[in-house]
């Protein structure tokens, strides 16, 4: 993944945690360092070389897991819980070294519900931690989502506060740079932060990855800019008879909100429009009656944008194309037979997202789900069912192109275990091989080494890095 991807989606929590404590006391540099934990992992990864830490008070029903990764700076960053508060540790990727950690904070209030209830399938929101790549220099962002100035005299309000850090701190209490309080209405877990397009865009309301509306900050200056059903944000419409509805942004970049309306249709308002960037093989607009623009924006990731279009004619598979974030220029496009409407809920595109856009460091391969690019040869790899061959999900991948997936089962009441697949991007679909009894890296190439997430021999959650051979 490039910078700003936050390991710890519901597609990576697939771990069964069993236990929780409500601290952590992290680990004592001065200790004998203590035997890595087992693992079994891919050929191109030596279990023997790494290192490990424990984030024992993350609850097993967590949406999120904090714990970020800063590729340019070759750290991970871990948010540890203790009595006096949450505090930050970044450590070298390679060596495990710990670089900085933070001043102890208190996040704003819970929202009542905030721990979730397992029993019912609600997960618990806690605090996480995210890395922004701005303008060429990295940031490690902690954040959390509350009531600020909540007491018996008075109810609070409502925000999702952002703690502002360079990556490249020293020091055992470094404090942040800044401390950004983001005006939010969401119930618990109704809160996104992303940062994909290389500013923090914080979105609220909806359970998705983009939800509306929605709110882009420069961490550099702590600059907020508030985004809803604005004219403002308007792209151009079919025709005089149609309206811009359902204006959802996607990304915040330094050029702008990239915006999707959710009846087709995107772009970055002023810079570049869909239907001037659109592939091959596909209609500007998705009806005869020209009422809503072709083409829907998936995911972001790595300065690069996935979208799927609307095929011409009567079960056909959708048109998936890659884009440049900043100019709409196309770079890649392939017809796969991943369903458009799998991919978005319902028919009004709203802001779910069955997967997260994964990329290979250097950004040249990515990913969504069973959709994958090869941007070097300008090509497309489509990894979904062919009706023998089982649909395979991205999770991530490594500069020569292996990827690592899960295979997808037909029934999601499927109590099957997961298989983790590798297969050659540059290769093909027919190069997958399933891996049975193997984790797959989350994140790969971390200064030269793979970042792996489970459960430890306590049962608590683990982050794990181990090196490339």
């Amino acid at each position: 993944m490039r910078a700003g991807a936050v390991v710890g989606t519901v597609l990576l929590m697939a771990v069964s945690l069993t236990g929780c404590s409500s601290e952590d006391t992290p680990p004592d540099s001065s200790r004998q360092a203590k035997p890595l934990i087992e693992l079994a992992l891919p050929a191109a990864y030596d279990a023997n070389k790494g290192w490990d830490e424990t984030l024992s008070w993350v609850p097993q029903s967590a949406a999120t897991l904090p714990v970020a990764v800063a590729p340019r700076a070759g750290a991970v960053a871990l948010l540890h819980s203790a009595s006096n508060g949450y505090t930050l540790k970044v450590r070298a990727a390679d060596t495990g070294r710990v670089r900085w950690t933070s001043a102890p904070w208190n996040p704003p209030t819970p929202l009542e519900g905030a721990a979730g209830d397992p029993s019912e399938g609600e997960a618990a929101e806690i605090p996480g931690v995210a890395v922004v790549e701005q303008d060429g220099r990295e940031y490690v962002v902690a954040y959390a989502h509350g009531l600020q100035g909540k007491d018996s005299l008075h109810k609070g309000t409502e925000v999702m506060r952002l703690l502002v850090y360079s990556v490249d701190a020293t020091g055992t209490s470094v404090k942040p740079l800044r401390q950004i309080d983001v005006p939010v209405t969401a119930r618990p877990g109704q809160v996104r932060l992303n940062t994909e397009g290389g500013r923090v865009l914080v979105g609220w309301g909806e359970r998705g990855r983009y939800p509306t509306p929605s709110a882009a900050v420069d961490v550099a200056t702590g600059e907020t800019v508030a985004y809803d059903q604005t004219d403002d944000l308007k792209l151009p419409c079919p025709d005089e008879y149609s309206s811009c509805s359902d204006i959802r942004v996607m990304a915040a970049t330094a050029d702008g909100p990239l915006v999707s309306m959710d009846d087709g249709g995107f772009g970055i308002p002023g810079r570049w429009f869909s239907n001037d960037v659109r592939p091959d093989g596909t209609n500007a607009q998705t009806d005869s009656f020209g009422n809503n623009w072709n083409g829907m924006v998936y995911g972001v990731g790595g300065g690069h944008l996935i979208a799927g279009w609307d095929a011409p004619g009567f079960d056909t598979d959708p048109v998936w194309s890659v884009h440049d974030v900043r100019t709409g220029r196309l770079q890649a496009s392939m017809t796969c037979g991943y369903d458009l409407s799998n991919g978005v809920t319902g028919k009004n595109r709203e802001s779910e997202r069955e997967y997260p856009v994964v990329t290979s460091p250097e950004g040249h391969y990515l990913a969504a789900g069973p959709v994958a690019f090869d941007l070097q040869r300008k090509k497309g790899i489509c990894l979904a069912g062919d009706g023998n061959r089982k649909s395979i999900a991205i999770t991530s991948i490594r500069d020569d192109g292996t990827a690592y997936g899960e295979v997808q089962e037909d029934s999601a009441a499927n109590d099957t275990a997961l298989v983790v697949t590798q297969v050659d991007l540059t290769a093909g679909p027919d190069s997958a091989k399933a891996l049975e009894g193997v984790e797959a890296p989350h994140v790969t190439s971390v200064k030269g080494a793979g970042l792996f997430t489970g459960p430890d021999n306590n049962g608590h959650f683990r982050v794990s890095l181990r090196q490339e051979r």
